[in-house]
């Protein structure tokens, strides 16, 4: 494989090389002069005699050098900048073309063309924009001049004239971020000449009238001098790449030169003699290929986010969003809009159908992936926090005409309007999700047909939506202090009550009985497992619904919420759960506390003295009497403040997770008994009649850990609790549960051999009762 690679690399150098004996031969058959940068030598010297030296400003000076050494971190920039410098000037010609239909002349094509001369190491700029004129030259390159549109958009908003438009800023400048000489040729409509004016960056540079004469017509063209470092530009595809980065909606065309080689036929059938003749000339016919140049233009996209939204199709909004986004499946949804204000811009934003990998596997390094431009030049791919992380899944493009283009992504971020657009960025965000939201919901007629006919029922838009982010969203919740009662209408979780479908709290809210004074939830590994779970068994009783919570980002997520729609949020899996209760209830409740208070007392006691390691690290502090217990005999709850099942679990599991803080803000463990169940009525009559029985005792450790387990928390020493489980069956079948552990004895095998001697005098026997019959 090697040798073939490289067997194919030497055929392509010796092509190349091939072609450039052909150049090299055609040139030497011409007579004309060879061309230095597209001056012949008389024209260069010619050009040294009459040219003008000049200073650079000090500032132009200490500017260039920053440019270079720290403005820019990408150097591909500086062909973005140039670019944008000529649509600056094409826009110039437009805008006086429109009063003055004569202002073209000759040169009506508005475009900018990107050529290079691999031989001479040159690129070079063509635009037919207004051009400039000596003094331009000198006034615009040797000092420091703003960028042109904002110039313009200033003058004119003060009612001044257009003549700031096509002014180069220090964009120009980073044009030696790749060459090491520039050499800048104009031609503008004021002016009769067309100058050259030339520069290697260091305190000077040369003005001089061209020798060759007004070859542009009008316009600009910049030749750069690349550096060794920068010779990669020297590649059409470079070239391609770059434009379709950032300059891929600019509103003029822009076209890269581009080389073909064509087969050429030049065999003449009149000059056949015989049929070797023939087949010599048809090889000289393969041989034979001709090399031409064309102009293609890269930025065939349109800025679909500067046209009206009613006159955009959805076709075009897919189109648009594939185009940019490199993503096969269309978007789920969009909102098109213009922010006016403090700032204007122009926005699209998307919704991908999918998560993106990147976002699922790591969320917290996951970059914005929204577009940032600048009167439709790429300024930032991945601009950091346009939008906040739980965001980071929405795609788009962002254009304001109100930023700094010339400036450095790490500067943007500390610019104040930048600040301004992402808070309306968000906020237009959570605007379309409420709107989807919305319009999933089904109406009551439906809801009752389908009631009345049910049927399996197609996802909705936002049901979809919530599959793939709904992660991110209780991300956002958690997160985003500003905007999290927006989110929380987002939200989506299960109920005791909404079988294989989630509801939003807004739903749960409805639908909750009128003296209901707060939103109840449970969290555990499944939905399965929290149905089981003894502290549902009152809400089940009463038909009050519960939110299960099986995601572990949930509950912190409602947490950080603490109330929605002044319902209080409340775990069911702490202390001091408060439900309507009639008089009768509350009185029978506090008769049984009195009718408890020895067990309770003496349950406390006993369990605070055990030396079971389960027991002391699950915090106990109280044995009280339950209200949430219907059916199961006891259940564990957590302190108010302190840490549910899932919660501790998920902060064990962290790798760096302090047991200390860990056994501190876990909280104290309560065990709630139920005064109506068997098991608890029993061991009550236990205690009352012996304190000290054992069994009690171990009645009483044995529930509490098996509470804890039922509960959802992990036990530290589960090996003790195996053992308990283990007397208490023994006790249980009425065996000695301290009785020692011998080698049962077993029957008497007899050996292989002697059952067939055995098996052969029982044969030998009926064979002589067989004979005897037989005689008698």
């Amino acid at each position: 494989m090697r040798r073939f690679l490289f067997a194919l690399g030497a055929t392509a150098v010796l092509a190349d090389e091939a072609v450039e004996k052909v150049e090299k031969v055609e040139e030497e058959k011409t007579d004309e002069p060879k061309l230095v940068d597209g001056f012949t030598p008389d024209q260069l010297e010619k050009m040294a005699e009459s040219g003008e030296s000049h200073e650079f400003q000090a500032e132009v000076s200490r500017l260039m050098d920053i440019i270079i050494n720290s403005l820019y971190t990408d150097k591909q920039v500086f062909l973005r900048e140039l670019i944008s410098n000529s649509a600056d000037a094409l826009e110039k010609v437009r805008f006086y073309s429109t009063s003055d239909p004569n202002y073209l002349g000759d040169t009506k094509d508005l475009d900018i063309k990107l050529e290079f001369d691999a031989t001479a190491k040159t690129l070079s700029i063509t635009d037919t924009g207004c051009g400039m004129t000596k003094t331009d030259l000198i006034n615009n390159l040797g000092t420091v001049a703003k960028s042109g549109t904002t110039n313009f958009l200033e003058a004119m908003a003060e009612g001044g004239d257009a003549n700031l438009i096509g002014q180069f800023g220090v964009g120009f400048y980073s044009a030696f971020l790749v060459a090491d000489k520039v050499t800048v040729t104009s031609k503008s409509n004021d002016e009769p000449a067309q100058s050259v004016w030339e520069s290697t960056a260091d305190a000077k540079f040369t003005l001089s009238e061209d020798p060759r004469g007004a070859t542009l017509g009008r316009g600009t063209r910049i030749t750069l001098h690349l550096k060794e470092d920068a010779l990669d530009y020297l590649s059409e595809n470079k070239l391609k790449e770059t434009v379709g980065k950032y300059s891929q909606f600019i509103q003029y065309p822009i076209y890269v030169k581009t080389k073909k080689e064509v087969e050429v036929d030049d065999f003449d059938d009149s000059d056949d003699e015989d049929e070797d003749d023939d087949k010599e000339e048809e090889e000289k016919e393969d041989e034979v290929k001709k090399v031409e140049f064309d102009w293609e233009q890269i930025n065939t996209e349109k800025a679909v986010w500067k046209r009206a939204k009613e006159d955009v199709t959805d076709e075009q909004y897919r189109s648009f969003y594939k185009a940019f986004s490199k993503d096969y499946l269309d978007p789920l949804s969009w909102t098109h809009f213009t922010a006016e204000g403090e700032v204007d811009f122009n926005s699209i934003l998307f919704i991908p159908e999918k998560l993106p990998r990147e976002i699922s596997e790591n969320y917290s390094s996951s970059r914005s992936e929204i577009k940032l431009f600048v009167r439709r030049v790429l300024v930032s791919e991945n601009f950091e926090d346009l939008l906040p992380k739980y965001l980071n899944f929405i795609k788009g493009v962002v254009d304001s005409d109100d930023l700094p283009l010339n400036v450095s992504r790490e500067q943007l971020q500390q610019n104040k309007i930048m600040k301004v657009i992402s808070k309306k960025l968000v906020r237009k965000v959570l605007e379309m999700l409420k709107n989807i939201a919305k319009e999933s919901e089904p109406d009551e007629d439906e809801e009752e047909d389908s009631e009345d006919k049910p049927k399996k029922k197609a996802s909705t838009k936002y049901e979809l939506l919530w599959k793939e982010f709904g992660k991110n969203l209780k991300m956002g919740c958690y997160e985003d202090d500003a905007n999290r009662s927006k989110i929380s209408k987002l939200l989506r979780f299960y109920s005791s009550k909404s079988g294989d479908a989630e509801i939003s709290l807004d739903k749960y809210v409805d639908t909750m009985p009128e003296k209901q004074d707060s939103i109840y939830y449970i969290s555990g590994d499944s939905r399965a497992s929290m149905m089981k779970m003894a502290n549902l068994q009152i809400f089940k009783k009463k038909d009050i619904e519960v939110l299960l919570l099986e995601d572990p980002i949930d509950e912190p997520c409602l947490q950080k919420l603490s109330d929605f729609e002044g319902k209080k949020l409340v775990s069911i899996q702490k202390a001091d759960v408060k439900l309507e209760e009639t008089e009768d209830e509350i009185k029978r409740f506090n008769r049984m506390k009195d009718v408890y208070k020895p067990l309770t007392e003496w349950w406390s006691s006993t369990l605070k003295g055990s030396n079971d390691e389960a027991i002391k690290a699950l915090n106990f502090e109280a044995v009280v009497l339950s209200k949430r217990l219907t059916t199961d005999p006891v259940v564990v709850v957590s302190s108010q403040f302190g840490y549910t099942p899932q919660q501790e679990r998920m902060w064990r599991s962290q790798t760096f997770t302090d047991k200390t803080q860990l056994a501190m803000m876990a909280g104290k463990k309560t065990l709630e008994i139920n005064g109506n169940h068997p098991v608890i009525v029993d061991l009550l009559a236990k205690v009352k009649a012996d304190k000290d029985d054992k069994l009690a005792h171990e009645i009483a450790e044995t529930m509490f850990t098996a509470a804890a387990v039922g509960s959802g928390y992990d036990l530290v020493d589960s090996s003790t609790f195996a053992t308990r489980v283990y007397r208490m069956i023994s006790n249980t079948v009425k065996v000695d549960p301290d009785a020692p552990v011998v080698d049962i004895e077993l029957p008497e095998v007899e050996e292989e051999g002697e059952e067939e001697e055995a098996a052969e005098e029982d044969d030998k026997k009926e064979e002589e009762d067989e004979t005897v019959q037989e005689e008698l």
